[in-house]
């Protein structure tokens, strides 16, 4: 098994594709017709709220409400999201008592128009067609997204939006309610989140993203907030543009961004975007609403023909709350928060909407995941039998999904950040960057919606007629790949004295006939002392080197085009450790040999051995270990070479912070601490075949505080660049043994991207890549060069030529050994298919 931690995760502007699935709520009582209230369905900056009480102070369930459905509902919070699952449990149960509370005026509301997917209005129509009607009959729709970069109009259709004026929704929701009996206490304070709990069978909290109900049980629910680096201002145009509209301004103070979109027939919303240092270097966080409002309008002029914006200070929604958040701040320019909790219930209450997440508007509106949380909340309480049950249920279904959507959103939202380093990019490249940004609108997906956009896209990226981004070559120095797929360096601890025999052979060999263009070896070691483990392979004697030298003759022989590398690395104080699957860097029961690192500090304190920090004398000698293991490899027939500086081994852990605590020139600034992996590099480089590249691996950032940082990284590849090095093998983490990754589809990607696009270096991505579309969508995204996948090879062998057939290519991007080519069409299966209507008859 591969020793790298990759998982599976898993689309807006970024609009949702579906995989969520939004819950029906079954057959309910109907009632009467279907206003106004509101939530924050964004976040926004507001004064702290009051400190929590002791969890002790909330009381526990009564027992009444453990065997039957809840009578008596508080709703704290009178947006879409509070007032929608107000009118469904009233619609499900006409005799239950609700009562929703909102601090702010029925014509409040934060923001102007709401983007709803297919798929929530889906769950809308089968739970409450008469909501269902008011919206459709309301909705303006439209397919297109404009981008303009540098005066450049790029269109690219079939994206499919539906949206409509905020205030109408809440007006229609309103209305609803009141027609069903939901007590509506508008401009009132909700009672302490301790007396509501007390008082009702069931208390939801709708209150936004400043939730003094959350705040009230926060040791319980354990929120944690992150607030990031833009600065932004929702504002209104008095006129529907034909698109969802992206313009990017290049102005004196740096780079501003405008998200727009039509609510109605005659009037738009209009986002304004930047990072913080823009927004204070343009003086805009001295401005009032008015004169941002006023500047925003100068700055896109082109992009509203002249016209004016306004902002919530020029409607009825101005310097508003919402359930519970305090008042706005005057600018009305806001910081985006990520709200995550722990938990989203305790006894009787539970959160709902933003109140238990928050994902960034450039991926679709939170208004959409609140109505599908009081969805799938009014399913639960229906179905289960009590309502613990219920509300188990209810975070049980809906926090993978939310969980899902918050991947993409910080996707997206760190896109925006970064924005400037894509200004450079050609334009249609540019555009299909910003499309694909959150990972959940793919090529093969944006090929479906629009097949001569992304046609002019692959033209442009050098892919001839027929021939997917992933199947064409790439150069690196004097070694030609004739496709992006790499197979990813995968430890398989199975040598014998770091002999490498059959099942190195038979492993790496299949994976070559299988169609990739680079197929790596897994970590070799430069000594046996270098070892991760007994089972490791190596490259110190001849013996190891006769037996690469049968793997690379095979590949070579067999799979005439396919490249094979190797990785060479030294396990530093992560040596001497078990099998991995005899307990993963767990050490030895006898055996063990001494391990050395840049400092005496102990991969796992009290498990693992305290290693001998190295003098200079030692690092000589491990330098002089890579030389002999290049000269090895040259030998052996390897077309290229990885220096491994990643995953806490030996050279990373010079490079990271947190295991380099040295006091001489190999310790301290990012300079120091980067002096010996530079030099290992410079002496394999002098050995190594000038016209075979070298590349280098690092971890982009060591997932924990104190260590390595992404702008830390791209100073890394700058500086192994600058030596000679032909890519950065871009991937993350397992550099301390406490570290939190944020996993993922393509999780470790942005790393890659980042730092492609800030030196124009060529990179390999690597980290949870697991299908063709996702490899396609990053090289047109111009976020990688090549792709590397590690576990799908696991999976299957030939990956590579099965994605290949799958997509109906055949070339000399995936060319199938002569022996399998009977096989290269994706085997029939029996029909699924029925016979189609022919006739019909009155």
């Amino acid at each position: 098994m591969p020793r790298t931690h990759e998982q599976d995760p898993e689309p807006g502007p970024d609009q949702d594709t579906g995989r969520g699935e939004v819950r029906e709520v079954g057959e309910v009582r109907e009632a009467g017709d279907v206003g106004e209230v509101r939530e924050a369905s964004e976040a926004s900056e507001a004064p702290e709220v009051p400190a929590a009480p002791e969890a002790s102070a909330a009381p526990e369930l009564r027992q009444a409400q453990q065997a039957s459905p809840p009578l008596r509902v508080a709703v704290v919070g009178g947006g879409p999201g509070g007032l929608y699952a107000a009118a469904l449990l009233k619609r499900l149960d006409p005799a239950r008592e609700i009562t929703v509370w909102e601090r702010g005026a029925p014509d409040d509301t934060f923001g102007f128009g709401v983007v709803l997917s297919d798929e929530t209005l889906g769950g809308i129509e089968h739970a409450d067609p008469v909501v269902y009607r008011a919206l459709q009959e309301e909705f303006v729709r439209w397919d297109d997204i404009d981008i303009v970069h540098r005066g450049l109009t790029l269109t690219s259709g079939g994206h499919g939006f539906a949206a409509l004026g905020r205030r109408r929704l809440l007006e229609i929701l309103h209305e609803r309610c009141r027609s069903l009996g939901v007590g509506l206490r508008v401009r009132e304070e909700a009672p302490p989140a301790a007396e509501l709990s007390a008082a009702y069978d069931l208390v939801i909290a709708a209150d936004g993203v400043h939730s003094l109900t959350r705040a009230a049980y926060a040791d319980v629910f354990r929120p944690r907030v992150t607030t990031h680096r833009c600065r932004y201002i929702w504002l209104a145009a008095d006129f529907a543009f034909d698109a969802f509209r992206f313009e990017i301004a290049e102005t004196e103070h740096g780079v501003m961004q405008l998200h727009g979109y039509p609510y109605a027939k005659d009037a738009s919303t209009v986002i304004v975007e930047m990072r913080e240092e823009v927004w204070r270097a343009a003086g805009l966080d001295r401005c009032d609403e008015a004169e941002s409002t006023e500047r925003c309008a100068r700055i896109f002029a082109d992009a509203l023909g002249g016209r004016a914006l306004r902002g919530s200070a020029g409607s009825a929604g101005s310097a508003v709350s919402s359930g519970g958040m305090p008042p706005r701040p005057p600018s009305s320019w806001i910081a985006f928060r990520t709200v995550v909790n722990d938990r989203w219930s305790y006894g009787n209450t539970v959160l709902l909407g933003d109140a238990a997440h928050t994902a960034h508007f450039s991926i679709g509106s939170g208004t959409k995941l609140a109505v599908e949380d009081a969805l799938a909340l009014a399913a639960c309480i229906e179905e289960q039998p009590g309502l613990p049950a219920a509300l188990a249920a209810y975070e049980s279904e809906r926090r993978p999904v939310v969980a899902s959507t918050q991947r993409a959103a910080a996707a997206s939202l760190r896109w925006f950040e970064e924005l400037a380093t894509y200004l450079d990019q050609p334009p249609r490249q540019f555009a299909f960057n910003l499309l694909t940004r959150s990972r959940r609108v793919t090529h093969d997906n944006l090929r479906l919606r629009d097949p001569a956009f992304t046609g002019a896209v692959e033209e442009d990226f050098g892919c001839p007629p027929g021939t997917p981004p992933m199947f064409t070559p790439f150069r690196l120095r004097g070694l030609t790949l004739r496709n992006r797929v790499v197979v990813s360096p995968m430890d398989m601890y199975s040598a014998v004295d770091g002999v490498p025999g059959d099942f190195h052979l038979v492993h790496l060999g299949a994976r070559a006939l299988g169609g990739a263009g680079l197929v790596m070896t897994e970590m070799v070691c430069v000594s046996p002392e270098g070892r991760i483990t007994p089972g490791c392979a190596g490259l110190y004697t001849a013996e190891q080197a006769a037996a690469w030298r049968r793997v690379t003759d095979f590949v070579h022989r067999q799979s005439p085009g396919t490249a094979v590398g190797v990785q060479l690395g030294h396990s530093g104080r992560k040596g001497s450790t078990r099998l991995m699957w005899d307990g993963i860097d767990q050490p030895l029961d006898d055996g063990n040999w001494p391990v050395a690192a840049a400092s005496p500090l102990p991969y796992r304190p009290g498990v693992n051995q305290i290693p001998r920090e190295l003098d200079v004398d030692g690092l000589a000698r491990i330098r002089e270990q890579f030389v002999s293991a290049a000269r090895r490899a040259a030998d052996c027939g390897f077309d290229l070479l990885e220096l491994h500086c990643a995953h806490g081994y030996l050279l990373s852990g010079f490079l990271s912070p947190l295991t380099n605590q040295r006091t001489d020139a190999y310790g301290g600034s990012l300079a120091g601490r980067l002096r010996f992996p530079l030099e290992v590099f410079d002496a394999v480089r002098d050995v190594w075949p000038g016209d075979r590249p070298m590349t280098v691996r690092i971890s982009a950032t060591d997932w924990a505080q104190g260590g390595t940082t992404a702008e830390d990284a791209v100073e890394i590849a700058r500086a192994f660049a600058a030596r000679g090095a032909d890519a950065i093998d871009v991937s993350t983490g397992q550099v301390v043994p406490d570290e939190a990754p944020e996993y993922g589809r393509s999780y470790q990607t942005p790393y890659a991207d980042r730092i492609r696009n800030a030196l124009g270096v060529p990179v390999i991505a690597v980290g949870a890549i697991s299908s063709w579309d996702d490899v396609n969508s990053l090289l047109l995204a111009g976020r990688a060069d090549l792709c590397a996948l590690a576990r799908p090879h696991l999976y299957d062998p030939h990956w590579t030529l099965h994605a290949a057939a799958e997509q109906g290519y055949s070339g000399p991007g995936a060319p199938w050994p002569l022996p399998y080519r009977a096989g290269s069409r994706t085997p029939p299966t029996g029909r699924t298919d029925a016979p189609k209507p022919r006739l019909s008859l009155g």
